[in-house]
């Protein structure tokens, strides 16, 4: 790795004289960080981090090392639909048990994931005991998907909506979508069940010829 740099295929004179090391460290491997975390942070906003850093404070490994009751609670402002002033108050007390009694119990110890923690948490019936602490825990579960939801509407918006398509109307783009994302449900669907819908809807001179 000490050695100078040979370039293959390619002549000597467009590249710097570089050891070995320092063209697969430097050049390479640091730049390809560089760029994965710079595309990091075109995908992820502050307040995407902040919601990222307090979903870990649910994080049940090493016997919830990672557990911060400060975090989960400002996780929680961040619904104000499903937390109200005094639903936090009564977040803070349940959470103050919640911890000690899940790291007593001996149940909890092999739990090595937040779903495998929903669950437990089910099968142990403390999701009774601690209800705001399970809806935080299911609102934590369910935000990745939602946000992975959204991220393929707007990927499929590009193939959907393009310059052939530019002036239909919010509901033809509406119908579109939900086809083009739901196709391998909608390619169960039969022919002659969608022309029999449309024939329904309302009384047409020409009626449709069905699949032979």
């Amino acid at each position: 790795m000490d050695d100078n740099y040979i370039p293959m295929g390619r002549s000597r004179r467009y590249f710097e004289k570089v050891t070995n090391l320092h063209r697969f460290r430097v050049e390479i491997f640091i730049s390809v960080i560089d760029l994965q975390l710079q595309e990091l942070n075109n995908r992820f906003d502050e307040v995407n981090m902040k919601l990222l850093i307090c979903m870990a404070s649910f994080n049940p490994v090493n016997c919830f090392v990672a557990y911060d009751k400060q975090k989960l609670l400002r996780l929680a402002e961040f619904y104000p639909e499903d937390f109200s002033c005094n639903d936090l108050i009564r977040l803070e007390f349940q959470l103050y048990h919640f911890i000690d009694d899940v790291r007593k119990d001996a149940r909890f110890e092999s739990v090595q994931d937040i779903g495998q923690l929903s669950m437990m948490l089910v099968e142990t019936n403390k999701h009774i005991s601690y209800k705001l602490v399970y809806l935080l825990l299911r609102l934590v579960l369910i935000l990745p998907v939602a946000t992975a939801s959204v991220e393929r509407v707007f990927s499929a918006m590009t193939y959907v909506k393009n310059k052939l398509r530019n002036s239909m109307g919010d509901q033809l783009l509406n119908d579109a979508l939900v086809t083009f994302i739901e196709r391998d449900f909608f390619s169960q669907v039969e022919n002659d069940n969608v022309i029999e819908r449309f024939q329904g809807l309302k009384s047409r001179r020409i009626l449709l010829p069905r699949a032979p």
